[in-house]
């Protein structure tokens, strides 16, 4: 039989943090029969249960929990190695090197690059996706020419210039008992909720920290807004998530928007080295941002 294969060990992590093979499914992406005839293929190449199934939910087995845990790291070790190959990639193919954080990545960095591309064909761009933290030290250390930020606060060693205005929304399922408030929801009550949350190092994470310093520990925490996203829908906890990650989700009727009595508006930045002037290529794509933000 074959080995379990990284959607199957995601699942089973999942299954171990949410407590529900529905959630853990919903988290994926994948449909529930699915996602049990993985477990049970896992359990017949293993030759031990994983999964104990009961009306109430799931649960991990102490067999479970022991290969979930070797599980995570795994899945860790193979997040790295990706993240090397992309930075072998990026350092053979690329004449400009940039770094990115996953919300301007997704949705304003590809707009940038491609008129960029537009205006210089033969130009390879090689673009890093991570959190912001890792931008930064990935500026810092001369790896990439710009990177792009949604970190709060300051960036010692960083020149940085807003290029967009992003904001926070607090979103939950539809029916939340949230949905039905009709005024916005206290500072204190959001802080009294836990979360599904993103990574420490996020620039998503770091903003909601700023707002909420006593917050209470996180119901979840994923290292993507789209893992968010999933574990949301499936009822794992509310989360604050950029406009720009939810906006198709809430156009959908999938997730819900809840006013929050909090200015969850935030910028986003290029960084570069200080007492650095940008040339070149960088220049341009700054530029580019720049004229797109109105700046």
């Amino acid at each position: 039989m074959a080995d379990p294969d990284l959607t199957t060990l995601r699942l089973l992590v999942l299954v171990g943090e949410l407590g529900s093979l529905s959630r853990a499914a919903a988290a994926l992406g994948v449909a529930q029969p699915s996602a049990s005839k993985r477990l049970a293929a896992a359990e017949r190449a293993l030759g031990v249960v994983l999964v104990e199934r009961g009306s109430r939910g799931s649960a991990l087995t102490p067999a479970g929990t022991v290969l979930a845990e070797r599980a995570r790291r795994a899945l860790t070790e193979v997040e790295g190695l990706v993240e090397a190959a992309r930075a072998l990639r990026a350092e053979r193919d690329a004449e400009l090197a940039v770094a990115a954080s996953m919300t301007v990545a997704e949705h304003l960095a590809p707009g940038w690059v491609g008129g960029l591309r537009r205006a210089r064909p033969d130009l390879r761009v090689g673009l890093r996706v991570t959190n912001s933290e890792s931008v930064c030290a990935l500026v810092r250390a001369g790896e990439v020419a710009l990177g792009f930020v949604e970190a709060p606060g300051p960036l010692p060693g960083l020149s940085s210039r807003r290029v967009a205005v992003d904001r926070l929304v607090l979103v939950v399922p539809p029916g939340h008992p949230w949905t039905r408030r009709t005024t916005p929801l206290p500072p204190a009550e959001l802080a009294a909720t836990p979360l599904v949350v993103r990574e420490r190092g996020s620039g998503t994470r770091d903003t909601l920290d700023r707002l909420l310093p006593r917050a209470c520990p996180p119901a979840l925490e994923l290292g993507s807004s789209a893992a968010v996203l999933g574990a949301v829908v499936a009822g794992a906890g509310p989360a604050v998530l950029s406009a720009l990650a939810v906006a198709a989700d809430l156009a959908a009727g999938r997730l819900a928007a809840v006013p929050v009595d909090l200015d969850l508006r935030r910028a986003l930045r290029a960084v570069w080295p200080s007492g650095r002037r940008l040339v070149g290529p960088a220049a341009e794509l700054l530029a580019l941002a720049l004229r797109d933000a109105g700046a």
